[in-house]
């Protein structure tokens, strides 16, 4: 079973819940941290990493000694990413999207690929699990191809745990992709409940199950619980505002670590969501 750990927004308590769940099995599994812009798990997780991969993508180079400059690779660029003038072509990596279209469509042969490195994964073990997370270079704008190089090490014979990126758009789009469950963390305040409607939509459009966990859950108002009443999504979990968490949380001490007994309820939180898939 594939579990993405997501949220409508940051700081919710997304990774606190990833790293719990993760440390209070005992069998072998995997985790993925998949917030390549900022990955932090492994702060928690304490990795033994032993390899590092590089990502790279296409960007087209441009052979003048066949370009006629008649402008169709950039007519047919959606991402804008080439520009032709009478003698120039410029090429505009950071829009590139790889696609490969201006190729195919140069009536001149006249464009080829060269390779840019856009991040690096990593791959480690802890607690006889394995672990992987990304790192997208900075200033590059485009964590899809480092996120999907992460999801490549899934062992879908295992259980795989993966903290999803904050947000709504592509990149959280991108880690959700062909998971089992999504696990939907929140906040009960103003903020919480609009993001965490914009996260419900997306994973209804991809057809993905999911429940939610509310952290914080003594501070704010109820409306993210009358939310999920109305909108019939199961609450699995409520974890209290606690400053012996938030303190742990600073030193890179997991929820578990801090309080024992969230053990026991991360382990039937996975039998909650086992049950559920069975009935899917």
């Amino acid at each position: 079973m594939i579990i993405s750990i997501a949220s409508g927004k940051g700081g919710t308590g997304k990774t606190t819940v990833a790293t719990s769940l993760a440390l209070s099995l005992e069998e072998e599994i995997q985790f993925l941290d998949c917030d390549v812009e900022e990955p932090n798990a492994h702060i928690f997780l304490k990795p033994d990493f032993f390899k590092k991969e590089s990502v790279k993508i296409e960007i087209p180079q441009i052979d003048f000694s066949k370009c006629d400059f008649c402008g169709k690779c950039a007519e047919n660029c959606a991402f804008n990413a080439i520009l032709v003038f009478k003698d120039k072509v410029l090429i505009f990596e950071n829009l590139c999207h790889s696609c490969g279209g201006c190729k195919l469509i140069c009536p001149r042969s006249a464009i080829s690929f060269g390779e840019k490195e856009i991040g690096v994964v990593n791959y480690g073990n802890f607690n006889g699990s394995t672990f992987v997370n990304g790192y997208l270079n900075l200033k590059e704008p485009m964590p899809g191809p480092v996120i999907k190089k992460v999801k490549d090490f899934i062992d879908e014979k295992k259980l795989v745990i993966i903290d999803s990126p904050p947000g709504t758009s592509c990149p959280m789009v991108n880690s959700v992709e062909g998971i089992d469950y999504c696990l939907l963390v929140t906040e009960p305040t103003p903020f919480g409940l609009n993001d965490l409607s914009l996260a419900v939509s997306v994973l209804r459009k991809l057809n993905i199950p999911f429940s939610v966990i509310i952290n914080l859950a003594d501070i704010g108002n109820d409306d993210v619980e009358r939310y999920c009443r109305n909108e019939k999504i199961e609450i699995l979990m409520k974890i209290p505002f606690s400053k012996k968490i938030s303190s742990g949380y600073s030193k890179g001490i997991p929820l578990i670590e801090v309080f024992d007994s969230y053990k026991d309820k991360f382990k039937l939180l996975i039998e909650k969501i086992n049950k559920r898939s069975l009935k899917l």
